[in-house]
């Protein structure tokens, strides 16, 4: 099949979806309470998708009763492991066998490729649910050293009703993120989809009713972040949030737990990440290719996207050469053909915010190499961009740009590459290319980051802890073992024993 009989299926299921549009309160789709509703816009064409239900604190106010009456009945909190387990196995499976219809959805909400879609939905959702399933039980408390007429147990217990706020770059894979392990701990959960990418969360929660998840357990409310979101944030009887998107909004979360009922807050927020290349790397097709997939992929609209690229001036143009080769090989266009490579920014005014960056980079005096500018597409599309020549004092190497962007700030030797990439104020993820492994552990461990890839653009996988230091997150982490710690809490029980 080639791809442009490809991308007219994909566009036929797009043409046969029925748009998700309602919020999904105590196991059933319902409008909002006050009866508005917000657009939905398809980043590639600018067409409106549909009218979704616009929720605000009313409507967080139900669903967070529902998860509470959920939570306390013990339909989920309190049932045993096996039919918790065999729940998200199978909404692991329901979300295997609707991967085309999700990923078609997905992509004309979002403006991301079908390519990307369909390997994020069929492959990485499900798995985490699947693995997350596999951990419930599997997870121990434990029985802490006494004397002999005394039994001590620490066990851990779900921690209540959580609020999950998403952002909008991986819709369907950052609910699973957060929703798989907080399921997993028993919790109950409000989960609030972006507002530029509401639908693929709304459809999940159908998968789950069909999965077996008892009503109350998962509610979904679309609706804006001052509505919707701050409401979450301040609502007093969450007792956990966990917030993925800006550095901006994540502080918003702090202030609102601290004026109300002092809600711990789980943050993966901003980054500016630094791509390193030391003067021993073999300027390889491999090494261009990580450092263009680390600049562009999902149009650079990733928080740990490696646009800062800190190249020693030995390997500097050798590598250029490369990436300049590579990145205009780029296909931008349909995000429904499984040729293109690159799609569309996720609404107008972020494109606008990106281009404003490249203009400013253009005013600092950074050398524009390629692109620069909006393609010639409908819809809201950015060029792949490329920089050399940056300092580390200009507003495109500090701020999070958060688009196809690539910008290259020349340094000599690994002591002023350590020096650059720690000049920031984020602390996200880092890459490092380099053929000696010594030196490699010696950024690693001198790079103030959540994670560090080698001789690789990786975020790791389910197993491996993500999140960010400084202010790029918090202690909480999302995926592995760890985050589901952040669904529980610890209680220690002391028996006298006579």
């Amino acid at each position: 099949m080639t791809a442009s009989s490809d991308a007219a299926r994909y566009h036929d299921i797009a043409g046969r979806l029925t748009i998700p549009s309602l919020a999904f309160i105590g196991g059933a789709f319902v409008d909002a309470r006050s009866g508005r509703k917000f657009e939905s816009i398809n980043p590639a064409t600018g067409a409106v998708l549909g009218a979704v239900a616009h929720c605000d604190a009313a409507d967080v106010n139900a669903a967070v009763k529902a998860a509470r009456r959920s939570f306390e009945d013990g339909v989920w909190s309190r049932a045993a492991p096996d039919p918790r387990k065999a729940v998200l196995l199978k909404l692991a499976d329901l979300v295997r066998a609707h991967k085309e219809e999700l990923a078609v959805l997905e992509s004309i909400d979002s403006g991301k490729t079908i390519r990307d879609c369909l390997h994020e939905i069929g492959n990485e959702v499900p798995t985490f649910f699947q693995w997350y399933a596999e951990l419930i039980d599997k997870s121990f408390g434990k029985i802490a050293p006494t004397a002999d007429n005394v039994v001590a147990m620490i066990v851990k217990e779900p921690v209540g009703v959580v609020g999950l706020v998403l952002p909008w770059n991986f819709p369907l894979l950052m609910a699973a993120w957060k929703l798989a392990p907080a399921l997993a701990a028993g919790c109950s959960v409000v989960l609030k989809p972006a507002e530029q990418t509401p639908m693929t969360a709304i459809r999940l929660a159908e998968l789950a009713v069909e999965a077996g998840l008892p009503d109350g357990v998962l509610n979904v409310v679309p609706g804006l972040g001052e509505t919707a979101g701050e409401a979450i944030g301040r609502h007093p009887d969450i007792d956990v949030v966990s917030f993925t998107g800006s550095t901006e909004v994540g502080g918003y979360f702090l202030k609102y737990s601290s004026e109300s009922n002092l809600k711990p807050v789980g943050l993966e927020m901003g980054g500016k990440s630094p791509l390193i290349v030391l003067d021993d790397a073999q300027i390889s097709d491999d090494l261009v290719s990580n450092a263009v997939s680390a600049a562009f992929w999902n149009g650079g609209q990733n928080c740990s996207a490696n646009m800062r690229q800190i190249i020693d001036r030995k390997v500097k143009d050798a590598f250029l050469g490369k990436v300049l080769e590579k990145a205009g090989e780029l296909k931008l266009g349909d995000p429904l053909d499984p040729a293109t490579d690159m799609g569309a920014m996720v609404t107008a005014e972020h494109r606008e915010r990106v281009l404003g960056y490249i203009g400013k980079g253009k005013s600092e005096g950074a050398n524009l190499l390629a692109g620069g500018g909006p393609a010639d597409l409908p819809g809201y599309f950015v060029q792949p961009t490329v920089f050399d020549d940056l300092r580390p004092d200009m507003v495109i190497a500090r701020e999070e740009i958060f688009g196809p962007v690539l910008g290259v700030l020349p340094v000599s030797g690994i002591e002023e590459a350590l020096t650059v990439a720690r000049d920031t104020e984020y602390g996200l993820h880092a890459s490092v290319f380099t053929k000696d492994i010594e030196r490699a552990f010696h950024l690693a461990k001198r790079l103030p980051c959540g994670t560090v890839s080698i001789n690789a653009f990786s975020e790791g996988n389910v197993t491996t802890p993500f999140g960010g230091y400084k202010r790029s997150g918090s202690l909480a982490r999302d995926n592995g073992a760890e985050a589901m710690g952040q669904y529980m809490q610890t209680k220690s029980i002391w028996l006298a024993l006579k």
